[in-house]
């Protein structure tokens, strides 16, 4: 189980250096050697302008790049219509440019992985891929079972801290202002509470509670509680314990 301490080393980064650094490290943990986060401001920039920080092999990604192998990728194509991660196998690699690709990506190292996408609260796409050099069978698959929920929490506080680096828009953070019960809600959430829960601590119904809810994800901006929560932290309104 990943520790919440883990997770917040990626919004403390106050380089991109030691962001990296981070991100890499937390990958390695989970058993993935390799690890790719990219982002474009909307689905309809320019794949080549994204913002790509990666541990893959230096020559690989000037293949990559040079060749703009992400129109062929099946993988990115995947991340453009759905929130659902995608396990690689070699049969994810269909036609023969793609199978070119994954016959020379397992060349680098890139043999198995998981790609989660991302679909920001502003339009923002990426996807963040997660890779070993462990042949794509049973063994792999059983590891990414118990692996599945932390990755995409790592990919989600990923995505959050890399917006101070990745320079997407010119926009500056507008200020956000919550209720006293809001910051409650929002505090309790991350403790994991339910909005029951957080009712029958806080002495309201509910529904009062979904309520407030919707309101702070209406001005953070976001779809989720935990997008919600992430947020909070990263603007300092509430302080993990």
């Amino acid at each position: 189980m990943i520790k919440i301490e883990q997770l917040l080393a990626l919004l403390k980064c106050n380089t991109e250096q030691t962001w990296c650094k981070t991100l890499f490290s937390l990958s390695r943990s989970h058993g993935f050697d390799q690890v790719l986060i990219g982002i474009v401001p909307n689905k309809h920039t320019a794949l080549e302008s994204a913002f790509i920080r990666s541990s893959y092999s230096a020559q690989w990604r000037n293949r990559y790049d040079s060749e703009k192998l992400h129109y062929v990728d099946p993988t990115v194509r995947h991340c453009l219509s759905t929130n659902v991660p995608l396990i690689w196998s070699p049969e994810t690699f269909r036609t023969t440019p793609q199978k070119q690709l994954y016959e020379e990506a397992c060349g680098y190292g890139l043999r198995s992985g998981i790609t989660y996408p991302i679909h920001g609260a502003n339009g923002e796409f990426g996807v963040v891929s997660f890779v070993s050099d462990v042949n794509a069978g049973k063994p792999f698959l059983r590891d990414v079972d118990h692996s599945l929920a932390n990755l995409a929490l790592i990919r989600d506080y990923a995505f959050q801290s890399s917006l101070r680096f990745a320079n997407l828009t010119d926009n500056q953070e507008k200020e956000v202002i919550i209720s006293t019960r809001e910051k409650e809600c929002l505090e309790w959430t991350m403790a994991g509470k339910t909005s029951w829960e957080i009712g029958t601590i806080l002495h309201c119904s509910e529904s009062a509670i979904n309520y407030h809810m919707t309101n702070i994800r209406r001005k953070f901006g976001v779809n989720t509680r935990r997008q919600a929560v992430i947020k909070a932290i990263t603007l300092g309104l509430i302080v993990p314990s």
